[in-house]
């Protein structure tokens, strides 16, 4: 699902819970769920927006299916999610049978919780290779369990205004690197007086997106501070420079980044397959000025994609229910049928890759002028790199989005302000730094 302002607030919670003592933590449920098992009963679903219609919806289908079984689905509302969540793992009650969770939420549940969901593992099997290789790993513990499965992907490319484009004699589609861009982007200011691109240098999404693109996150796969790697400080090189060249919008916020695109501010926006929805919903009226390409290569021949947002869906242990949970969280998400179904209705892009072949990922989108947009999305899901989320992620993210405001609006050197941000983060986690 995609992120919105909204966003600033479960990221508090999970912050708070990184602080918790340990004695709440949930003891092993010691279930293990079985492949073939019959089901009946009845469990709850926690959920929100689009997601809770997507569930209320194949809920309906799933019952038909399963006779004697009932399938409850909660919109319980963003604004409330990872309270009532974070709540209910620290004191090991109160959570229902299936609860919705975004992907880069879950490595920190599964690292301060690291009993308290249940292994889909024995559910999935062999399917477990079908899904998206970077949301199986922010799913899944240091012994290999799937600990919940992914549902959506936030695929990332590049939204393109053609119009811009041609006005300053440039065809994207021949630019492949970020370098090519920024050069592309001063004739295109030279043109028409648009920047490049619009973003809210604050929240520290882009720097974020720019890195993983590039393999690396914020941490190791070993829990290190990995910020003063080379990727790292060519992501916020790349952000400075838009801006020392006056190719970079600074916007406040999603309504910022929204109300950006709909007067047209920019020539690009690096976003996620979600985006889509956006831009057709809100802005009608720009219909055939959009072009969607590979997200830039840092080198030719280099990574065109990256992630922002998607989510999954997870069994607590505390489960009354754990077989049905389990049987339902499959049935919704290791299903081609389903997945497209989502996707159709509720805009939700299929982590599942078998979806991605559905002759829906290769239709021509109007909007875009009969460009199967879709498939350059599917094509390049498989392709997005996996990187480590830790307990320490949210407390992270705000002090990487103080280096990225440092570095490009108060002029400090990239590597500088990476280093620094680094060891505010090791003080404040007791992390050790990447060597």
């Amino acid at each position: 699902m995609p992120k919105s302002v909204k966003f600033a607030a479960p990221l508090l919670a999970l912050a708070l819970l990184s602080g918790c003592a340990s004695g709440g933590v949930p003891a092993a449920s010691g279930v293990k769920l079985e492949s073939q098992a019959a089901v009946s009963g009845q469990i709850t679903v926690w959920s929100w927006d689009v997601a809770a219609t997507a569930l209320k919806r194949l809920a309906d289908s799933y019952t038909k299916e399963h006779p004697g079984t009932t399938i409850n689905v909660v919109d319980i509302g963003y604004d409330n999610a990872y309270d009532k969540m974070s709540v209910g793992l620290q004191a090991n009650s109160g959570l229902p049978d299936v609860i919705t969770v975004e992907t880069d939420h879950m490595p920190a549940y599964i690292h301060q919780f690291p009993k308290a969901f249940t292994d889909l593992s024995p559910l999935v099997g062999a399917d477990k290779a079908k899904f998206d290789p970077s949301k199986v790993s922010a799913s899944s513990d240091a012994s290999g369990q799937l600990l919940s499965l992914p549902w959506d992907s936030g695929t990332v490319a590049l939204y393109a205004r053609t119009d811009y484009f041609k006005a300053a004699g440039i065809d994207p589609g021949t630019l492949g690197t970020w370098d090519q861009f920024l050069a592309a982007g001063e004739k295109v200011k030279a043109a028409t007086g648009h920047a490049l691109i619009s973003t809210d240098l604050s929240t520290g999404g882009l720097f974020q997106m720019l890195l993983q693109q590039q393999g690396r996150g914020v941490f190791t796969s070993g829990g290190q501070i990995d910020l003063t790697s080379p990727a790292a400080v060519n992501a916020l090189t790349l952000i400075k420079s838009m801006n020392d060249r006056g190719l970079l919008d600074n916007v406040k916020g999603w309504d910022g980044r929204v109300t950006a695109t709909k007067n047209g501010n920019s020539a690009i926006m690096p976003e996620a397959v979600w985006w889509i929805g956006t831009l057709t919903s809100e802005m009608p009226e720009l219909a055939n000025k959009f072009t969607v390409l590979p997200l830039p290569a840092f080198t030719a021949g280099g990574t065109q994609t990256s992630n922002d947002g998607g989510s999954t869906l997870a069994v607590p242990a505390q489960s009354k229910n754990p077989q049905l949970a389990g049987s339902f969280v499959k049935y919704m998400l290791a299903s081609t049928d389903n997945q497209v179904s989502m996707m159709k209705e509720e805009g939700l892009f299929p982590s599942y890759l078998p979806a991605l072949d559905a002759p829906l990922f290769h239709e021509p989108q109007s909007y875009f002028g009969g460009e199967k947009v879709y498939e350059l999305f599917a094509d390049q899901t498989p392709k997005i790199p996996s990187i480590t989320y830790t307990s320490d992620t949210a407390k992270a993210g705000d002090i990487v989005a103080n280096a990225v405001v440092a570095s490009v609006l108060n002029h400090q050197d990239p590597a500088a302000a990476l280093k620094s941000a680094a060891d505010q983060i090791a003080t404040a986690t007791g992390r050790k730094l990447a060597q």
